[in-house]
C-alpha cells in the first residue's frame, strides 16, 4: 500500500456519530469539511465506516462517500472501514468497489469485515449466526473477482484495473478470524478492544497462519486510533472523555453486557467482555477502552503512538478526528492540530519503529 517513501502510511477516518441529537445533516457536513481537508493537511488516505440504523454511526454506504471524496481529491487512498460483507449482494459490492476503482484511478483500499450488532442484522433480515459462513464465502469471491474480472458466472464491467490483493483488509476481534484473513491474503485492521497481551497474541497467530497459506510474510497490520490531543493537557482530558464517551455508545451499540452475545455461533469470545462488563461494570470498561488509546500532549502522543506501532508492527495508522459529542469545530481544530503537531513527526517514522 502506497504512503510516503519508507514512511508510515497516516490515513483520516469518518464514523459520522450523533450521540447528542443534531441535526444528522450538520453531522455529515461536518465529516464531510473533515474528508475535504484531509488531503491538503499531508494525510495519505481518507477512510469511512459502514454502520445503519443508528445514530452511533450514520455512515451507511463508505463507498458512496468516498465516490464523493474521489472527485475532490487527486492523491489520497479511499478505504472503506469495513464494508460488512454480509449485508451485501457480493455481485453488486464487486461492481461498485470496481467502478470507484476506476474513478480515482486506482485508489481503493477495500477493508472487509463480518459485522457485529444484532441490530444491524436484524435490520436486513441476514441471521447473524451465518456471519462467518457468509464473510469467508463473499470475501474470497471478491477478491477472485478483482483477479479474475468474473464473479458466480457474470462479468465484471468495467473489468476490474488491478487484483485487491495488497491493498485489502479485515477488521478482526476474535481470534477465531485469524485464519479466515490469512487464508483469502487480507491485512489486518486493528481497533483497540483488548489487553495488550491478547492483540499481540492474535496479530502472531494471524501472521503464522498467513506464512502458512500464502507462503510469504503478512502486510503490516493498519491501526485506528482517536485523536484527543492538545498543548494544553486540561483539554486533552477533555477530549479523551469524548473518547470514553464514544466507547460508551460502542458498548450499547454492540450489546456487549449481553450474555447471550457469546451464544451466538462466530461470536463466542464475546462472552469474556460481557463477564468483564457484569464484573467491572460499563463505567470502567469504556474507561479500560479509551485508555488504550493515545492522548495528552503532542509529544506524549508522539511516543504512546511510537510504542503502538512498535507493538502491533503496523505499516499505518488511521486517525479519528469526530467522535462524541464532538462539535463540528472542535473536531476541525482537533484535526488541524494533530496535522500541524504529530502528523510531520509520525510521517518520519518507518513502519517498524
Amino acid at each position: 500500500m502506497h504512503s510516503r517513501p519508507s514512511g508510515l502510511h497516516i490515513g483520516h477516518g469518518h464514523f459520522f456519530q450523533n450521540l447528542d441529537g443534531r441535526p444528522d445533516a450538520e453531522v455529515w457536513r461536518a465529516e464531510m469539511a473533515l474528508a475535504d481537508a484531509a488531503e491538503g493537511l499531508g494525510f495519505d488516505s481518507v477512510w469511512a465506516v459502514e454502520h445503519h440504523f443508528a445514530g452511533y454511526s450514520m455512515s451507511t454506504d463508505p463507498l458512496q462517500f468516498l465516490t464523493w471524496v474521489a472527485g475532490r481529491t487527486r492523491t489520497v487512498k479511499l478505504g472503506t472501514m469495513v464494508s460488512v460483507l454480509p449485508w451485501h449482494d457480493p455481485i453488486r459490492l464487486a461492481e461498485h468497489a470496481c467502478v470507484l476503482d476506476h474513478l480515482s484511478d486506482g485508489r481503493l483500499i477495500l477493508g472487509m469485515g463480518r459485522g457485529l450488532a444484532r441490530s444491524e442484522f436484524d435490520g436486513f433480515g441476514v441471521p447473524i449466526a451465518q456471519s462467518r459462513e457468509l464473510f469467508d464465502e463473499y470475501a474470497a469471491e471478491l477478491l477472485d473477482a478483482f483477479e479474475t474480472g468474473r464473479i458466480r458466472g457474470v462479468e465484471l464491467r468495467p473489468r476490474p484495473l488491478a487484483p485487491l490483493r495488497g491493498r485489502v483488509f479485515a477488521s478482526s476481534i476474535s481470534p477465531a478470524s485469524a485464519e479466515v484473513l490469512a487464508r483469502v491474503g487480507a491485512g489486518v485492521m486493528i481497533f483497540l478492544q483488548k489487553p495488550w497481551e491478547q492483540t499481540v497474541g492474535d496479530l502472531q497467530r494471524y501472521a503464522e497462519h498467513y506464512r502458512l497459506h500464502q507462503g510469504s510474510e503478512p502486510p503490516k497490520p493498519m491501526v485506528v486510533i482517536f485523536n484527543a490531543c492538545h498543548e494544553d493537557r486540561s483539554v486533552a482530558a477533555e477530549l479523551f472523555e469524548q473518547v470514553v464517551n464514544y466507547y460508551r455508545s460502542t458498548i450499547d451499540h454492540y450489546g456487549f453486557a449481553d450474555p447471550t452475545m457469546g451464544q451466538t455461533p462466530g461470536y463466542e469470545y464475546y462472552t469474556n467482555i460481557a463477564r468483564t462488563i457484569e464484573k467491572h461494570g460499563r463505567e470502567r470498561f469504556a474507561q479500560f477502552l479509551a485508555e488504550l488509546q493515545p492522548w495528552g500532549t503532542p509529544d506524549e502522543v508522539i511516543e504512546q503512538t511510537r510504542e503502538i506501532i512498535h507493538r502491533t508492527n503496523a505499516g499505518g495508522l488511521i486517525v479519528v478526528s469526530a467522535f462524541g459529542d464532538l462539535t463540528p469545530e472542535a473536531a476541525r481544530e482537533n484535526q488541524q492540530r494533530f496535522a500541524r503537531t504529530v502528523l510531520p513527526t509520525l510521517s518520519r517514522l518507518t513502519a517498524t519503529v
